[in-house]
């Protein structure tokens, strides 16, 4: 019996790892007010959420003090590709309606105005 609980473990953790979200990793941003980051995608809870992890300017890395903070807020999965939650602009120091679409290695996050009636969108591209 013991052994069957102990396979039984082992299965759904290999489940839950294969089960990953294909948004879940390493995303390089677009150039934005002369810089770009490297944002970690992670679940946060039911959603997820991008914090950044390496910023870069023309001169290389550097250490903004936006490293660690929370850029893409509570992106829900809606099944599709798609993902809605907020999104925050660090020039700016605002936060957005949110919403993400996947597709392959290619991510559009956008942050919405008027109740999501105009947005501003990016290209980011998997890093790993």
């Amino acid at each position: 019996m013991k052994t069957i609980v102990v396979g039984a473990a082992l299965v759904m953790g290999l489940a839950g790892m294969a089960l990953a979200d294909p948004v879940e990793g390493i995303w390089q941003t677009e150039v934005d007010d002369g810089a770009y980051a490297h944002v970690d995608m992670a679940p946060c809870g039911a959603a997820f959420c991008g914090k950044i992890a390496r910023t870069f300017n023309s001169e290389g890395e550097y250490a903004s003090p936006n490293i660690g903070k929370t850029l893409i807020i509570d992106m829900v999965p809606q099944g599709d590709g798609t993902y809605k939650g907020k999104a925050w602009r660090p020039s700016n120091d605002k936060t957005y309606i949110g919403k993400m679409t996947l597709k392959g290695d290619t991510l559009y996050p956008a942050g919405c105005v008027l109740g999501g009636l105009l947005c501003f969108d990016q290209t980011w591209t998997r890093v790993k």
